[in-house]
């Protein structure tokens, strides 16, 4: 099979070296990839929403499959693009993607199917916004609607914050057109768990959970980014836990989009607070997470093409997902500065030991070639440094110790990722 991956950051690299292990994967191309990825598919020059030229490309490499990894092309309904060129395509469509692409419809729908989450208000309104939060309860979530980088979220535990939230979201345009709605959301509190899941329109089947960590700083302190760092499993996610969310979250969502008219095939990311009254859905994804990709998929033992051709098939119910016995940690390398300001161009040295240790990934996010042929920084997240162990403490000092090997000027990344499961 020829395939194509659309996308530039970890989480594809991740997915292309899952795809690279598939007896069936015979050539593989990322568009536009990175500096790692190119080492497993050729990279081509197309930007993810530049859906014209990948529809082009797809066609004159004659590819089977295209996976798309990331949230806007399929917000912006990449898949229907490629699916009415005639090309088979992993990914929901984007009357399927909206559930992560508004947060109001997600919450709409939540609330419509009984699908347990935190009590909200929409509004298109700044001033409605702002009069609503006189009377609120703190502290309180504010979300921009749309897309946001994994960014849009601002959490006021004052009323004078919270004026200040709704002035950068929907006034200071902060998120762009993501802050043309917003959400105000009641604050939950609990552990968070990330579970990643396989559906095929009708059939879901669960992937090992894990546990990102958003904020810059250690002990959760500084602005939230993407994601600096995840571990899988999560020993938080019990079977009881577990046998709660198959039964009123994960099934009932994918029903739900099925009653509207919106049959979801691809991955949806549960984003879940376990609170003192059961788990709570805090988001959906449309898509694997970044940087939580970076931990499952290195354990998954199936075929992803397998996994992935079934989905679009409508044939999930024919797969066993299986999952190693052990456990994988991942710690973002990003520059300092980030997520606001950062230098781009910084030499990258002391990968060459990654391809010699059993266990140890070196994941690319933001990295290129300069015009010398050495490797780079390109990003704010640089690299997803991710080791397994036999559990997650001996995963977690595998992952630290692997973090040491590589040098670029600037390097910063979080000391306490996964300290959580050193209580245990």
């Amino acid at each position: 099979m020829n395939i194509l991956i659309v996308g530039s950051g970890g989480r594809e690299h991740a997915i292309a070296l899952s795809v690279s292990k598939s007896p069936r994967a015979e050539k593989i191309y990322c568009a536009p990839g990175n500096a790692g990825i190119s080492a497993l598919a050729e990279c081509a020059p197309i930007g993810a929403m530049e859906f014209e030229k990948l529809v082009s490309f797809a066609k004159e490499k004659a590819i089977d499959l295209v996976i798309v990894g990331m949230d806007d092309p399929l917000v912006g309904g990449l898949v229907d693009e490629l699916e009415a060129a005639g090309i088979r395509t992993f990914g929901p469509r984007k009357n399927a993607a909206i559930l992560e692409g508004s947060k109001a419809f997600s919450k709409d729908l939540m609330k419509k199917y009984n699908i347990p989450t935190a009590a909200y208000e929409t509004f298109d309104d700044a001033e409605k916004a702002l009069e609503y939060l006189k009377t609120a309860d703190f502290p309180i979530v504010l979300k921009a609607d749309g897309l946001a980088l994994g960014k849009g979220v601002l959490i006021c535990n004052t009323p004078k914050e919270a004026e200040e939230g709704v002035k950068t979201i929907m006034e200071d345009r902060k998120f762009g057109d993501a802050g043309n709605r917003m959400v105000v959301e009641e604050f939950m509190t609990g552990r968070e768990v990330s579970v990643l899941s396989f559906v095929d329109g009708k059939t879901i089947k669960i992937m090992s959970s894990a546990q990102d960590h958003k904020r810059a700083g250690d002990n959760d302190t500084g602005l939230n980014t993407g994601g600096m760092g995840t571990f899988s499993p999560s020993p938080f996610y019990t079977d009881e836990i577990d046998d709660y969310c198959k039964k009123y979250i994960y099934q009932a969502t994918v029903d739900a989009m099925a009653a509207e008219g919106r049959p979801f095939q691809g991955v949806i990311f549960f984003g879940l607070m376990l609170t003192e009254k059961g788990p709570r859905v805090l988001e959906y994804n449309a898509r694997f997470g970044d940087p939580e990709a970076q931990v499952v998929l290195p354990r998954m033992k199936n075929d992803i093409l397998e996994v992935m051709e079934a989905c679009i098939d409508g044939k999930l119910d024919q797969i066993d997902l299986e999952f190693e016995d052990n456990a994988a940690v991942c710690v973002v390398l990003a520059s300092e500065g980030y997520p606001l300001h950062y230098e781009k161009g910084l030499a990258i040295s002391g990968l060459e030991r990654f391809e010699q240790e059993e266990g140890y990934y070196c994941f690319h996010a933001g990295t290129k070639f300069d015009e010398n042929g050495t490797l780079v920084t390109n990003g704010g997240r640089v690299l997803g440094i991710t080791a397994k162990g036999s559990d997650l403490k001996e995963a977690r000092k595998n992952a630290y110790e692997a973090t040491e090997w590589v040098q670029f000027a600037n390097k910063y990344m979080r000391h306490d990722i996964g300290n959580t499961i050193m209580e245990l």
